[in-house]
């Protein structure tokens, strides 16, 4: 852009006012078709470019949507969510597709405190949030801005979406078709259940299915990653009676595999294993990976898309969506 182009010197090569330009540069259905044409030819031809911060505030937002990853244990590091687990980085890259095609743009933390996250939101003067997991009322009531907290099933306030997946018919599902592969000691491999929302209702999936056939649960709970699912396998392998496992994640699940391979076992031959997410990679790993899958791109695009509905003043048809899942059979479950 040539130095000190600004919507003036658009305006007077148009030969139109100040405000008509305006009203094509923030989409007001208030100049035809021709005129407009008009102008965003001489904005091409002065290679003009909008002052984006002076079109927010005159506005009043931002065009910034801002993701809140999930709260780490312990403020002393790289966020291990991006880090350790694809499933993050799948789901940003759906909110970050729809965002860019709203015109939105993206801003990620791993704040963990309350106060870091009330801080952040206000600094950075976001239009719209996504939180993950976060169960806190307090938190949620005092953000007075349109957000939407994935895979909780909290109470919150009305000015906060919730989208999840069904989890716990996924559990039910990965339990099931193990069951009817003939196993009949199968182990569940979980983070803590009494913390996660999403760990619960896996679980109880997992139950429900095994009450059905009058068989016992065996639980195992770690952290919901890689090397979570390491040590479950090693512990595993101590119980000779365990010959499947349904992990409440993928990353989990490949952690498994990985133990009992290092132990000289095969999978699917020595031990069935069924995980959930069906990220990416569980297509390309060997043995391609069983799994629920919930379909994490979308859910991250559909997110983007009720957030920035909501902006927008849409009228809700629902405040808490559940996403429907299913099974898909890989290499990784055979017959006992």
């Amino acid at each position: 852009m040539r130095k000190g182009i600004t919507i003036r010197d658009v305006a007077k090569n148009a030969g139109v006012s100040v405000a008509t330009v305006s009203n094509v540069l923030n989409n007001v259905n208030k100049v035809s078709e021709k005129t407009k044409e008009r102008i965003l030819k001489i904005m091409e031809e002065m290679d003009y470019q909008p002052d984006f911060t002076a079109r927010s505030l005159a506005m009043k937002r931002s065009k910034l949507l801002g993701i809140i990853l999930p709260p780490e244990e312990e403020d002393s590091g790289p966020n291990t969510a991006l880090q350790d687990n694809p499933f993050y980085s799948e789901f940003i890259s759906g909110v970050e597709y729809t965002a860019r095609r709203e015109g939105y743009d993206l801003l990620i933390t791993g704040v963990s405190t309350e106060n870091g996250c009330k801080e952040w939101v206000l600094k950075r003067k976001l239009d719209g949030l996504i939180l993950f997991g976060i169960s806190s009322e307090k938190l949620t009531d005092d953000l007075e801005l349109p957000k939407i907290i994935i895979d909780s099933a909290a109470e919150v306030s009305t000015n906060c979406l919730q989208l999840g997946v069904d989890d716990l018919i996924g559990g039910y599902l990965a339990t099931k078709h193990l069951i009817e592969l003939g196993h009949p000691n199968i182990a569940l491999a979980t983070g803590k259940i009494g913390t996660s929302q999403v760990n619960s209702r896996r679980y109880h999936g997992y139950q429900k299915a095994l009450q059905e056939h009058n068989l016992k649960e065996i639980i195992f709970e770690k952290e919901v990653s890689f090397n979570g699912g390491f040590r479950i396998g090693e512990d595993i392998l101590k119980y000779r009676e365990i010959t499947a496992v349904f992990a409440v994640a993928d990353i989990m699940a490949f952690g498994l595999i990985k133990a009992f391979r290092s132990n000289g076992r095969k999978v699917p031959q020595d031990y069935s294993v069924v995980g959930f997410d069906d990220l990416r990679i569980c297509e390309f790993s060997t043995p391609g990976l069983t799994t629920i899958k919930q379909n994490v791109v979308d859910k991250g695009m559909i997110a983007a898309e009720l957030l920035i509905d909501k902006i927008k003043g849409g009228e809700e048809v629902n405040r808490n969506i559940v996403l429907p899942v299913e099974l898909v059979i890989r290499e990784t479950t055979g017959r006992r």
